[in-house]
């Protein structure tokens, strides 16, 4: 019998409709004598339904993790996304990046419920607590920085990046104070995007996607996981990203220092401050107006203060601290 467990509250039917066929998908693709002892759902992401799979047989045990696009606008791309999330997953097998290994992929779900992506489990767990957050930022940079000095064939790189949002796109805070701020944010990335070198990107590196074992001195990263967005592009991209999302779960002077921590590690960043400033805004704007669904995964792992009010005035915050340095 499979225990599915960590679920919404009213799931038990949809998950025992959804896992019927995709079991039968998974235990195709194992050894000899495996089977599947206990489903359990996974929480702290939104993108996608996860769930660790624990596999017994003769060899002794292993864990699995499927990952299952169930979201209207997810199944829409699942095929590019899981495709993708494939591809990548097998290029950094032969990496120091600590990635998960593929098992298989269904990314159109035609023998799955949905499209979904079975891969190794790593170890560790994602911290979103403010207690060691300044030594996991520094960690955080140096690992971001591995990945993008990882070599890739031209003919293997992925998709070139993409913008989240446009200035047309942008929703401003209707509460906010400072509404000439919001605009002179949307005026900067009104214009072409800066010259810039361009490496391998995760393009949804933050610590909800970062894994870390260990305690005090001992913590490290243990992996990173969410491939389905990796590109090639400018290291400012990724960058910003992450200082974002420091920024609204830490506070924005740990998002303010992020970049100073990749450099301080040795990567490299747009010398002009209103080239560096263009990819920052490009970043947070797509989170605006008030950053509220970036906090759903937060708020389960305990972060529970993390309200619409105090994450849209992070937001802002933010945005005006970035001005009064980099412009």
């Amino acid at each position: 019998m499979i225990e599915i467990e960590g679920g919404a509250p009213g799931d038990d039917e949809v998950e025992a409709r959804e896992w019927s066929t995709t079991r039968t998908w998974v235990e195709r693709g194992l050894g000899p004598g495996e089977r599947i002892e206990q489903a359990t759902g996974l929480r702290g992401g939104w993108t996608s339904r996860m769930r660790r799979l624990d596999v017994h047989g003769p060899a002794g045990g292993r864990a699995l993790v499927l990952r299952a696009f169930v979201k209207p606008f997810y199944l829409a791309h699942a095929e590019g996304l899981l495709t993708r999330e494939a591809e990548v997953l097998r290029l950094l097998e032969a990496t120091d990046v600590p990635a998960a290994r593929l098992v298989d992929v269904d990314a159109t779900g035609a023998f799955c419920d949905h499209p979904s992506l079975l891969m190794s489990l790593l170890p560790g767990a994602v911290r979103v607590q403010d207690a060691g957050a300044e030594a996991r930022a520094d960690l955080l940079a140096a690992q971001l920085l591995r990945i993008h000095r990882v070599e890739v064939a031209p003919k293997a790189r992925p998709r070139a990046w993409q913008p989240w949002t446009s200035p047309e796109r942008v929703g401003v805070p209707a509460s906010t104070r400072r509404p000439e701020l919001w605009r002179r944010a949307v005026d900067v990335i009104r214009r072409e995007p800066p010259a810039h070198d361009s490496c391998f990107l995760h393009r949804d590196f933050h610590p909800g996607n970062v894994l870390f074992s260990g305690d005090g001195e001992e913590v490290r990263v243990s992996g990173v996981v969410d491939w389905v967005e990796t590109s090639w592009g400018p290291a400012d991209l990724d960058v910003a990203h992450c200082s974002t999302a420091l920024a609204l779960l830490h506070g924005v002077p740990l998002g303010m220092s992020f970049a100073d921590r990749y450099t301080a590690a040795g990567g490299r960043l747009d010398a002009d401050g209103a080239g560096h400033l263009y990819w920052r805004l490009l970043d947070a704007l797509a989170f605006a107006p008030d950053a509220e669904k970036v906090a759903v995964p937060w708020r389960e792992l305990g972060r529970t203060e993390l309200g619409s009010e105090l994450l849209a005035g992070r937001l802002e915050d933010y945005l005006l601290a970035l001005f009064e340095r980099y412009a």
